[in-house]
């Protein structure tokens, strides 16, 4: 039988990558994201994929569409946790109160969601067990100039995979982060054309291929039971994080 997966913000960067990734692998991959467009794009009419439309911060519709396709499946393997969103960077007395909330409900809230439901899930099925995979930071070590909001909901994240980590040992359910580093998409264009940096300049920063960061997550999806890989940083080799922080 096929192994199952379930990613958040499967729609774009990281989590399109991943999909794909897990999709030629020959796994059961449910995308999930609020755009329906986006999420079949993604899935590339694969016949192993499932759209599942929904806000990660919206619980009843996350509860919903992971049970579904559990129940499909038979059970769920592995949830990757990687819907997240950012600012624009600027010191904190610029960073208006509503985008903290929108950055903390969803990097950190609808984390939590997605994880308390995969983990319910998980600890249900029979065998018992899987695998929560958390997408964290570099960020999660070391801040950027002006991520107040984002830096403090990727600490959160590794606070939440530590504690997940322990609750799932009596149920055979492994939890652990990957902490990314410039690896290349939407959001992070702009690190090729110039960021700020601590001393004040601004300069364009390496970058990696995302599929590196795909690889990766497949790589701590298939260890074998019993092992976890519990903190991975995958990065540009050259980024300025080594030296920062």
């Amino acid at each position: 039988m096929s192994q199952s997966i379930i990613i958040t913000g499967a729609g774009i960067g990281i989590g399109r990558a991943t999909a794909r990734a897990f999709l030629q692998a020959g796994w059961n991959v449910g995308l999930v994201g609020r755009r329906v467009e986006a999420l079949e794009e993604a899935a590339d009419g694969h016949a192993a994929a499932r759209i599942m439309p929904c806000d990660v911060c919206e619980e009843d519709a996350v509860e919903g569409a992971f049970g579904r396709v559990a129940a499909e499946w038979g059970r769920l393997d592995v949830l990757f946790n990687n819907a997240g969103v950012s600012l624009k960077g600027a010191p904190i007395d610029e960073i208006a109160i509503g985008d903290w909330r929108r950055v903390i409900e969803t990097n950190l809230t609808g984390s939590f969601i997605a994880a308390q439901t995969a983990f319910a899930l998980m600890r249900r099925q029979d065998p018992q067990g899987g695998r929560i995979i958390n997408n964290g930071s570099i960020s999660a070590h070391a801040p950027r100039v002006g991520s107040a909001a984002y830096t403090a909901s990727k600490h959160a994240i590794t606070g939440l995979t530590r504690s997940i980590s322990l609750d799932g040992r009596p149920f055979n359910i492994a939890c652990g982060q990957i902490d990314i580093g410039n690896a290349l998409t939407e959001m992070t264009l702009p690190m090729t054309q110039g960021m700020p940096q601590p001393n004040g300049a601004v300069e364009v920063e390496p970058v990696m291929d995302v599929e590196d960061v795909a690889r990766s997550v497949l790589h701590m999806a298939t260890m074998p039971e019993g092992a976890n890989v519990q903190f991975m940083t995958v990065m540009a080799t050259n980024m300025p994080f080594i030296g920062r922080g």
